[in-house]
């Protein structure tokens, strides 16, 4: 346990997770980051995506967040996030379906559209689908 740090992840709704772990992996907005313990401390935006928490002996939980924020300090991590899921959550068939509302809009440029929300929608439905393709990736290497 010396070499692990507390992760809290919690959306508006619901605290998603809190526990020790030994590395967390997230989108922010510059790139992906792999934190690790006594990490300097960074305030970070975070952008759709997978965060992936790795525990004490190497087994990997995945979750899905829709944009936040991610706090580190020396003992704890806080991902305060839009909203955020366990990935095994997800529903592909919706993500899908989300995505292809996303693009009949930008396709249909009606002049009632607002860009802004269906940019973020069409990119928070790529992100679930990105989020749930790597855990199928992982599950059929395991």
């Amino acid at each position: 346990m010396a070499n692990s740090f507390t992760c809290n992840i919690v959306s508006a709704e619901a605290s998603i997770f809190s526990g020790k772990v030994e590395q967390v992996v997230a989108s922010g907005i510059m790139g992906d980051l792999g934190i690790l313990p006594g990490h300097a401390p960074l305030l970070t935006e975070l952008q759709p995506g997978p965060v992936r928490v790795i525990h004490d002996g190497g087994q990997e939980e995945n979750f899905f967040v829709s944009g936040g924020f991610m706090e580190v300090q020396p003992d704890v991590v806080t991902i305060l996030a839009d909203a955020a899921a366990r990935a095994g959550d997800l529903d592909e068939a919706a993500a899908e379906e989300a995505r292809q509302q996303a693009l009949k809009a930008f396709n249909e440029k009606s002049a009632e559209l607002d860009y802004t929300r269906a940019a973020a929608e069409l990119a928070e439905a790529v992100a679930q689908l990105r989020t749930i393709q790597q855990l199928r990736k992982k599950a059929g290497k395991g």
